[in-house]
């Protein structure tokens, strides 16, 4: 594909990745030995190597349950219509008076896509193979965060009250079920070798694992999944990766669910002001940085500048964290200026020329549905969780 790469220093991303390198030695090692003497090594049986959880991929297992299941999953406006659910869209209803009770045709389109010839040979024709890397790169980031997304959404099922709530989370462990199953399956099919996490995205994610209570809302809902939504942004537009609009749906319902959680059940003005827990907010927070530097060079491979991608990440995130009441340390309009300045000042060291710019402004989003999904999110604000992540009704 015709895509202007933008220009790096090469001496800077040699040096990203090799810090790196020395840093995810140190973690693995440091967690090894702590689980070996009891003391509580990794938090989670995700073997990141290999992309998949501890005890293998057991795809038989997961195609008799975990698909059939969907196949199989019904609706109650459907079998009992006298309730007050209204929960099948338009597309469904056109299945339901077809007696077709299976996934949405767009849902059974993109799975057939996936695992077809076809599909595999659109990449190839359409991507170097330096732009595959690249894509697989940045997607695997996210593909490993939804093995977590998953883990932390069904340990919140513990920590949320009223029933509504806990269908509410219930949704969204199927639904990060289904974004790494698929996900695994989507950058299988640009045949070219998967990374491990990288230690900036294993401190991230075991931080957010490890958080205690509803403060994961924070660091999944509000922090990761807002990395998630503004990655499938930036991709949905190219060829070949439209299915990445459904996961940004499911994700912009996802960063809507705390702010929704807490008009029901607030949290106290000590547990959103308390100096230890905005410490800790922005601690959890901070792997994402050096992560971004290590995405500089396959992001740029795709046209994407790495400092507008993460000026967009952290005003969404101070957005919505200040939306739920998870506060941080310092007001955001501090905050977001102190991270420009920063950025700036990496920029001055690492780029020939540069002039001062305001990165928090930046939008990295391409594509018209994602854009005006994102909208309705950081704009519209308010009340907003009950539309979010909708289809328009022309294309649902």
């Amino acid at each position: 594909m015709d895509l202007t790469e933008l220009p790096i220093n090469a001496r800077a991303a040699r040096i990203n990745r090799r810090v790196e390198h020395l840093v995810n030695r140190a973690v693995r090692l440091r967690d090894r030995v702590r689980g070996r003497l009891g003391l509580g090594g990794r938090a989670a049986d995700y073997d990141d190597e290999r992309y998949e959880f501890v005890g293998g991929p057991n795809d038989e297992m997961r195609k008799r349950h975990y698909d059939k299941s969907l196949r199989l999953l019904w609706k109650a406006e459907q079998h009992a219509p006298w309730t007050t659910f209204r929960d099948l869209t338009e597309a469904e209803r056109a299945v339901r008076d077809m007696a077709e009770q299976a996934m949405s045709p767009a849902d059974k389109q993109a799975r057939a896509r996936l695992g077809s010839r076809e599909f595999r040979e659109l990449l190839d024709r359409t991507y170097t193979p330096r732009q595959k890397q690249a894509l697989v790169n940045i997607l695997s980031a996210i593909g490993h965060g939804e093995a977590y997304a998953w883990l932390v959404s069904a340990t919140n099922l513990r920590d949320v009250r009223s029933s509504g709530a806990k269908a509410a989370v219930t949704m969204q462990v199927l639904e990060e079920a289904k974004h790494f199953v698929v996900m695994r399956e989507l950058i299988g099919a640009f045949d070219v070798p998967v990374p491990r996490q990288s230690a900036w995205e294993y401190l991230l994610l075991e931080g957010v694992l490890r958080a205690r209570g509803l403060e994961k809302f924070y660091g999944m809902n509000v922090l990761v999944e807002t990395i998630a939504l503004s990655i499938f942004g930036a991709l949905a537009h190219l060829p070949g990766l439209e299915i990445l609009r459904l996961f940004h749906l499911d994700e912009s319902r996802h960063t809507a669910l705390p702010q929704s959680y807490f008009k029901d059940f607030p949290m106290s003005k000590w547990q959103q002001r308390s100096p230890l827990a905005r410490s800790r907010r922005l601690r959890m927070a901070l792997p994402t940085l050096p992560l971004i530097l290590l995405l500089e060079e396959d992001l740029a491979v795709l046209g994407v500048d790495a400092f507008d991608f993460a000026g967009s990440i952290l005003r969404k995130v101070v957005h919505l964290s200040e939306r739920a009441g998870f506060l941080l340390p310092r007001p955001a309009p501090e905050m977001l200026a102190r991270f420009n300045k920063l950025f700036n000042a990496y920029c001055k060291l690492t780029r020939p020329g540069h002039q001062f710019r305001d990165f928090m402004t930046a939008d990295t989003s391409r594509d018209a549905e994602v854009a005006r999904v994102e909208h309705e999110v950081f704009v519209v604000g308010d009340g907003v969780s009950e539309r979010v992540g909708e289809r328009p009704r022309a294309q649902a």
